[in-house]
């Protein structure tokens, strides 16, 4: 914070439509996944963070990128060979790529999610549960998933000083956090 020095980035997708500009993600991901087509979009999304990624560290900013993975992507059984494959292509190290999967995909997971969860964590990437505090997790479960980070949803943010219930909420979630050992 002292330095004001950048430390990661996130990768964000937006559609550049013909007619209608730039379109930012809720108006499209979910005709994404209905068509089947968010498997592709998000490996897409994933070697193109990497490769930039690198491209940073090559100029002699390591930065993390962090990239989101969808529903899609993570019921898919070859998940951790894609991510693996996109750090491989690029030459990015794993410790540079944080993986983020909403509270809500894990728990709708359960067990499956674990594995996979287990099988990245091999490769030696950053897990962080994104929207943390609207999936209505067992908090329990949460030492079951070899997670770095909990992402605190953005909606127990916005009005910390006027919402005292949202500042007891980010309070409890900070120290269940610590508690855990995560970030």
């Amino acid at each position: 914070i002292a330095s004001g020095a950048t430390l990661g980035a996130e990768a964000l997708i937006r559609w550049r439509h013909p007619q209608l500009g730039l379109l930012l993600p809720e108006r499209f991901i979910a005709v994404a996944e209905d068509c089947g087509l968010m498997v592709g979009i998000g490996n897409w999304v994933l070697r193109e963070a990497c490769r930039q990624a690198r491209r940073w560290q090559e100029q002699g900013r390591p930065l993390v990128v962090a990239v989101n993975i969808s529903p899609a992507q993570l019921m898919q059984n070859n998940l951790a060979h894609s991510v693996a494959e996109a750090l491989e292509v690029s030459g990015l190290a794993p410790g540079l790529l944080e993986l983020e999967l909403t509270e809500a995909i894990i728990m709708r997971q359960g067990g499956a999610a674990a594995a996979r969860l287990q099988a990245l964590r091999a490769l030696g990437v950053g897990l962080t549960i994104d929207d943390f505090g609207t999936g209505y997790s067992r908090l329990g479960h949460l030492r079951d998933y070899p997670v770095d980070k909990l992402k605190i949803d953005r909606s127990f943010m916005a009005d910390l000083a006027a919402e005292p219930g949202d500042a007891a909420v980010v309070t409890a979630i900070i120290g269940v956090a610590r508690s855990l050992r995560l970030t």
